[in-house]
């Protein structure tokens, strides 16, 4: 308990206060121009819809999820009180971790790849998120409401449910997943970052996603790259220092329609 919330309530509505909080140091650090992937000139102009449309988009995912959540946890309340009173030991937790990560991410490449091989949906819903051809980390939960329901919230569940933790480990666990999703459409690449360090799926990775020669390459999301690795969706890159000042994620390979 905290501040006479429950675990349930706390795992519903923490990842979205750690959200824009997270989003909010980023927007604080986006004037350090000699660490962006892309020139401020270029999100103000390549982008294809405003701040504040973006805004509205991701509250509307966020209330959508909190309902969700609410519900699957009202739903999973005697397994949940159950699994609260088992074994909690760090082994546990970290095998419930991987698998929640594993599920999420297995859920994430599959249903995100066919979002951009079927035209009508590419065209008329995964577009949407597409529209933000330099990402920027307030952006990253951007989606047209029905990809936002498929990909993060059911793929949330799903590892929720699969992984069999508690709403309590739930809170850590999709915070977690929260930061890592802010931070790889950050656009910023900066001296330090431990996901930089810890995951080859970060900032620069996503960021050849978004660009137009990527567009079919790097699906894999938020944490591994096995996916794209092992199905031939994985395209390479070298960070090069970029005239202006900054960074710029370039291929290094020849890429092809697949």
């Amino acid at each position: 308990m905290a501040f006479g919330m429950s675990d349930e309530m706390l795992g519903t509505f923490a990842p979205i206060v750690v959200y824009w909080v997270y989003s909010g140091i980023y927007i604080s650090l986006g004037s350090f121009e000699n660490y962006r992937l892309h020139s401020k000139k270029d999100e103000d102009n390549k982008n294809l819809v405003s701040k504040a449309t973006v805004v509205k988009g991701v509250l509307l995912q966020q209330a959508v999820q909190a309902v969700v959540a609410i519900l699957l946890f009202t739903v999973t309340a005697d397994d949940a009180g159950a699994s609260a009173g088992s074994n909690n030991s760090v082994i546990v937790l970290a095998s419930q971790f991987i698998t929640a990560m594993v599920v999420l991410d297995t859920w994430q490449y599959f249903m995100h790849r066919y979002m951009h091989h079927n035209k009508f949906l590419y065209k008329h819903i995964h577009s949407q998120h597409h529209r933000l051809v330099v990402p920027y980390a307030f952006g990253a939960l951007y989606n047209h409401p029905l990809e936002g329901l498929l990909l993060d919230t059911i793929g949330g569940a799903l590892s929720f449910l699969l992984s069999g933790m508690s709403p309590r480990a739930s809170i850590f666990f999709f915070s977690f997943a929260t930061i890592k999703t802010v931070d790889d459409h950050c656009g910023l690449w900066l001296p330090g970052n431990l996901f930089h360090v810890f995951f080859k799926n970060n900032t620069a990775y996503h960021d050849v996603h978004h660009q137009l020669y990527g567009n079919k390459y790097n699906f894999s999301q938020p944490f591994f790259v096995m996916w794209d690795r092992i199905l031939g969706t994985y395209m390479p890159y070298t960070l090069e220092k970029r005239k202006g000042g900054g960074f710029e994620a370039r291929p290094t390979r020849e890429y092809k329609d697949i």
